[in-house]
């Protein structure tokens, strides 16, 4: 079972939304294998299991930007809109369904998270180590161009001496 389901096909499905790596109710359904209303009314029964930071309804517009930011051509006419589980919420929703296949599933899909947060700590640090070089590099350019304005200094002619007026001066 596990085999079926590869974590890319999942790491595709996890969407950044709110500051939060989420997943949708109708793709985790498909992943489950039951349908999307079994899913949200097994949720609805256990509400108390689902705080906000474990899951939340998108707004129409999210659900816009989520169209065209990742070319979903039809969401099969939904009345309402998508619930969004966070990463806790998916693990959550083991406790509520309780097939085989549902357990099989969220061990892959909590891979999937783990990956991607490793994924994202690696990011953060190679983004810092960036910045930091940035700043040596800063530093160097300008010690190099005050080097450069020496040089050119150096290699400029001595200015003529001023020349000797003939004639008399004046006093």
């Amino acid at each position: 079972m596990a085999n079926v389901i590869s974590e890319e096909v999942i790491e595709s499905k996890i969407f950044l939304i709110r500051g939060h790596k989420i997943m949708l109710d109708r793709d985790l359904s498909l992943l489950y294998g039951v349908e999307t209303g079994a899913l949200n009314r097994a949720v609805k029964r256990n509400l108390d299991r689902f705080p906000d930071d474990f899951m939340f309804q998108l707004s129409r517009e999210e659900v816009e930007n989520l169209i065209c930011q990742f070319g979903i051509s039809s969401w099969g006419g939904t009345r309402k809109m998508p619930n969004a589980f966070t990463e806790q919420g998916v693990a959550m929703l083991s406790s509520v369904l309780r097939s085989k296949r549902a357990v099989h599933v969220n061990i892959i899909i909590m891979r999937a998270f783990v990956k991607l947060r490793e994924f994202l700590s690696t990011h953060k640090e190679l983004a810092h180590k960036l910045g930091e070089l940035e700043g040596k590099v800063n530093r160097h350019d300008t010690e190099i161009l005050m080097i450069f304005d020496a040089i050119r200094q150096l290699m400029a002619p001595p200015p003529e001496p001023p020349k000797r007026k003939i004639g008399f001066l004046e006093k």
